[in-house]
C-alpha cells in the first residue's frame, strides 16, 4: 500500500481540502474531517498511510 503526505489547505465546515505534498499539481483532495485527526488545523501535514490519516511533526 502507498503513502502519502498531504498539507492542510483549507477546512470549510465538515471538509478539509488537502494538497499532496509530492506532487506539482494544484488538485486538492476533499475529505471529510471525520476521517482526519481532531488536532488538525490548516498548514497541518499529514501522513496517510492504510486508510488512515496521522499528523506529521
Amino acid at each position: 500500500m502507498k503513502a502519502f503526505d498531504y498539507v492542510v489547505v483549507s477546512i470549510e465546515g465538515d471538509y478539509a481540502n488537502l494538497r499532496r505534498l509530492d506532487e506539482e499539481k494544484d488538485e486538492l483532495k476533499l475529505v471529510a474531517r471525520a476521517l482526519l485527526p481532531d488536532t488538525i488545523a490548516e498548514g497541518t501535514k499529514l501522513h496517510y498511510e492504510y486508510m488512515e490519516y496521522t499528523v506529521v511533526g
